[in-house]
């Protein structure tokens, strides 16, 4: 074979910025993206933390001065309706949290275990409901809770939420259950336990870390909604998410005022989020 017959050599494609390189300098560039990602996320956070630190007059100049205060906080718990409205907002998260548990495990159990037309029905009930957005269900609600005198109540606000949890964590309760082998199951009922008796004896000792992570996912949703209690609430039923935006009036905002409430709300949302991550991260690797 001569030496013209040989194939000519492929180009060597340069090497790109990354490949470049060195593995030092790889770790070090990936490093500081994640700082600057998480400084991104961070910054409103700690923003919003120095405006409620600052008096009125100082809330537009947070990067400057030294002039921190209290008194934000002592004001704002000086008001019955923002005492209230925290006490509602955690007593409404809570109670809709265990409902729609409550109906949210059975529901995902039935889609992962039972065929026929009940459950297929089902499905197709919450499979639309969830297509709809649920800012379109805030009017019919309103007349509804209107005509079943249940506006501005814990119920009138109870029921939209469930309504809600229900159609979107079905889902991932039913994801839940498929990955729990069902032989154990049939095991038990072979033993003598009823359908019942299994489900509670078997299937929901395995389900227990994606139920915790359910949970807090459902109390956090509730926590944090607004829109809802915007439109279904009042003078009676105050929620802390509508009174930070009462801040805002004809005269103007009260920045320092809101951001104080602001940082009332974040309090018991973080501790839930801190405390509560490992059982959501091992609840959505089952």
């Amino acid at each position: 074979m001569t030496t013209a017959s040989l194939p000519a050599p492929a180009p060597r494609r340069a090497p790109g910025f990354f490949e470049a390189l060195a593995p030092g300098g790889r770790r070090m560039l990936f490093l500081l993206a994640m700082v600057a990602v998480c400084l991104l996320f961070a910054f409103p956070v700690l923003w919003l933390g120095l405006t409620s630190l600052r008096p009125g007059y100082a809330v537009f100049y947070v990067h400057r001065g030294t002039d921190f205060t209290l008194e934000n906080f002592h004001e704002v718990l000086g008001q019955q309706v923002v005492l209230k409205a925290m006490w509602n907002s955690f007593a409404i998260s809570t109670l809709a949290t265990i409902l729609s548990l409550g109906v949210t495990v059975t529901s995902g159990y039935m889609l992962s275990r039972f065929k026929g037309p009940i459950p297929n029905t089902w499905f197709s009930l919450i499979y639309v409901f969830r297509c709809v957005p649920y800012v379109s269900w805030v009017l019919p609600l309103y007349f509804v809770t209107r005509a079943l005198g249940i506006f501005d109540t814990y119920w009138g606000l109870l029921l939209p939420h469930v309504a809600v949890h229900v159609c979107f964590f079905s889902w991932i309760m039913k994801g839940f259950f498929d990955g729990i082998d069902p032989s154990m199951e049939y095991a038990a009922m072979i033993d003598g336990c009823s359908r019942w008796g299994a489900f509670w004896r078997v299937a929901m000792p395995a389900a227990i870390p994606g139920l915790t992570a359910l949970a807090i996912l459902c109390w956090l949703y509730t926590w944090n909604e607004f829109l809802f209690a915007l439109i279904l609430t009042a003078h009676e039923t105050p929620i802390l998410t509508v009174v930070m935006a009462q801040f805002v009036h004809e005269l103007g905002m009260e920045w320092h005022l809101m951001s104080a409430t602001a940082v009332l709300s974040l309090g018991p949302a973080l501790l839930v989020t801190v405390f509560g991550q490992k059982y959501v991260i091992r609840g959505l690797k089952v």
